[in-house]
């Protein structure tokens, strides 16, 4: 099993609502494609570097899951597909990626799993 981080950003004209079922439904397809997620954050609205799509702002989410290879293509290919999301990158993790989001996470007085 290989870790990933995934962040994403969803579209502003979205409510606070409507982002978290977005963000619902992304962690049961992750599920359901067979990868157990392990952190799940939400950084809020915050201001992008440039426009996308004319806009200039964005809700930020960041998913730490564990999965094989191919959950990763199924998941992009369900980013691409939704509407709702501006942008998205996904990173593998290597051993000290894992450890530092470990020590942040730890830092920050923040849960170090979500299930």
């Amino acid at each position: 099993m290989n870790s990933y981080e995934t962040v994403f950003i969803l579209t502003p004209v979205l409510s606070d609502d409507q982002a978290k079922e977005a963000v619902q439904k992304f962690e049961s397809e992750i599920t359901a494609f067979g990868a157990k997620i392990k952190h799940l954050e939400n950084w809020g609205l915050r201001k992008l570097a440039y426009p996308i799509q004319k806009k200039s702002t964005g809700f930020y989410f960041l998913i730490e899951f564990e999965g094989e290879g191919d959950v990763v293509a199924k998941y992009e290919l369900m980013m691409k597909r939704d509407e709702r999301v501006l942008r998205f990158l996904t990173m593998k993790m290597d051993v000290d990626h894992v450890a530092y989001a470990e020590k942040r996470r730890i830092k920050a007085g923040k849960s170090a799993t979500v299930a």
